[in-house]
């Protein structure tokens, strides 16, 4: 009967040892020179909460919810590479009275005036009605490029303001340029 509990206790150390090194501890563990005991580096290993039993799947106590932690995003495109300038010619445009269910287009032109190829990553609309559409290709050093804004007001009525988020390898990574209109319903 002793020798059945000894072996169950060797079997529980084991297990436990093994979920522990497995499971919860995303590092190895580091041996401490000066005693040579072993330093766990994960909080939870080291201060368990007393009488609770982990999952190691999740890493939290049974009976937790399983809340999995959102990873950061991934940096945008134009922030990891060489920075370059952008220079427009105009960056407002007021499109003046124009009817509801009309299509309004502007094309805004811009010098790449930096030093290395403009890298326009997207060109975004305040809503939907106001579509803008960019090169897709790098701007060499000195050549320009044009930016087509269509808007499109629906039932939209009276001052309408809306504004397009350029975001590029440009310091700082996003320009906005803006459109206006003074909507009126059709007679």
């Amino acid at each position: 009967m002793k020798e059945n509990i000894k072996l169950g206790l060797i079997g529980v150390i084991a297990l436990t040892l093994v979920i522990n090194t497995f499971f919860m501890d995303d590092s190895p563990q580091r041996m401490n020179a000066t005693d040579n005991a072993v330093t766990p580096q994960s909080n939870i290993a080291a201060n368990p909460a007393p009488n609770n039993i982990i999952n190691p799947l999740t890493n939290t106590p049974l009976g937790q919810p399983n809340i999995t932690p959102t990873p950061a995003p991934a940096p945008k495109l134009s922030e990891t590479r060489t920075k370059t300038n952008m220079t427009f010619a105009e960056i407002t445009h007021n499109y003046g009275t124009i009817q509801q269910d009309s299509k309004n287009t502007k094309v805004f032109k811009f010098t790449n005036t930096g030093k290395d190829p403009l890298i326009i990553e997207s060109a975004v609309g305040s809503c939907g009605c106001t579509v803008p559409q960019f090169p897709k290709e790098p701007i060499k050093p000195g050549e320009t490029g044009e930016i087509e804004v269509v808007y499109s007001p629906g039932k939209q009525q009276g001052a309408q303001t809306k504004t397009i988020t350029i975001t590029a390898n440009t310091d700082p990574i996003t320009t906005t340029i803006n459109i206006s209109a003074n909507v009126e319903v059709p007679k």
